[in-house]
């Protein structure tokens, strides 16, 4: 490659690195870590094809100034747990915020073409959720008692058994990335088939509203952790079909990481859910004020720390 042509292709990340060293800003370690390797990979390649070139006299200069921050910041804060999530965390979902959408939109898409299908398709129902589920719900319909099914199982035993459940749905979602981003479409795809027809079904039983209100008490939180760990598997499998200036194996690297990060961020949210989901959903007759406040309160949890907290970190991240 011609020295101006590898010049132009990536002075703009250089650039980019050099304006954030120099900005006095604290460098997370996962940053450091990643310009470092960048910087002595292309260091590198300069002395070897540019030899006493400025280019390569420049990214000497880079790369020492890089490893001057590390060598400052070689004494791991102690505080990294809190600033992960106070920092860290909210950093990168300003760099996941594409594949964010795109895993919000598959979801919908497929709640809606589920939703569609029940109402014109009375088989479709038992199709997607199996005739045990239905048959049992409409049992339960019948006595007075139609999302009943919460009420079944011990609380203790039903916490763990739907909190494992959901991370493992979560790193399916996300390890299905790999397959170049379809495996994840498919995984969101069909839980979104299933969102859409569970709750036209209740619709069709006049109980929409009820089944809202006590199925979504943990269904707000576990529902959106879930596209959000299918946006982590999109990130990884477009990392490895769009590896930009990286190489291929650097870019998928980079992209795992990454999405791993996010999927380990959501692991609270699941325990979360999974603790509403065994220990208050139970309670369907309890005051309407009160599933209210905590099916709004879970809503906002989630829009404020994954979309708009984050936009304080916007300015000096990568996009």
């Amino acid at each position: 490659m011609r020295e101006a042509a590898f010049v132009k292709q990536n002075m703009a990340r250089w650039q980019e690195y050099e304006k954030l060293l120099n900005s006095g800003v604290p460098v997370l370690p996962d940053k450091r870590a990643e310009i470092f390797i960048q910087l002595t990979d292309d260091l590198s390649f300069a002395r070897t094809q540019y030899a006493d070139s400025e280019t390569a006299h420049y990214l000497n200069h880079l790369s020492a100034k890089i490893h001057a921050n590390i060598y400052r910041n070689k004494k791991e804060d102690r505080s990294r747990f809190i600033t992960f999530w106070t920092r860290e965390l909210p950093e990168l979902l300003n760099t996941l915020r594409r594949p964010m959408l795109y895993a919000f939109l598959i979801f919908g898409l497929a709640a809606a073409i589920g939703s569609i299908s029940v109402l014109n398709d009375d088989t479709f129902i038992r199709l997607i959720l199996g005739d045990g589920y239905v048959n049992m719900t409409l049992e339960n319909i019948e006595k007075g008692q139609p999302l009943g099914v919460y009420a079944d199982s011990g609380e203790l035993d039903m916490f763990f058994a739907i909190t494992f459940n959901n991370i493992r749905v979560s790193f399916t979602a996300f390890a299905a990335g790999i397959l170049l981003s379809a495996g994840t479409g498919f995984v969101l795809f069909r839980n979104g088939i299933m969102v859409g027809a569970f709750f036209t079904f209740f619709y069709q039983k006049n109980l929409l509203v009820d089944s809202i209100f006590v199925v979504m008490l943990h269904g707000t939180i576990e529902l959106s952790a879930i596209v959000l760990a299918g946006a982590a598997g999109l990130h990884m499998g477009n990392a490895i079909l769009f590896p930009k200036t990286y190489s291929r194996y650097d870019s998928f690297r980079q992209g795992a990481k990454d999405g791993l990060k996010l999927v380990m961020g959501l692991m609270p949210f699941f325990i979360i859910a999974g603790f509403i989901e065994s220990f208050v959903t139970r309670y369907a007759n309890m005051p309407f004020f009160i599933k209210a406040v905590i099916v709004v309160g879970s809503m906002w949890l989630i829009i404020f720390y994954f979309f708009i907290y984050p936009l304080r970190f916007r300015h000096g991240t990568k996009n």
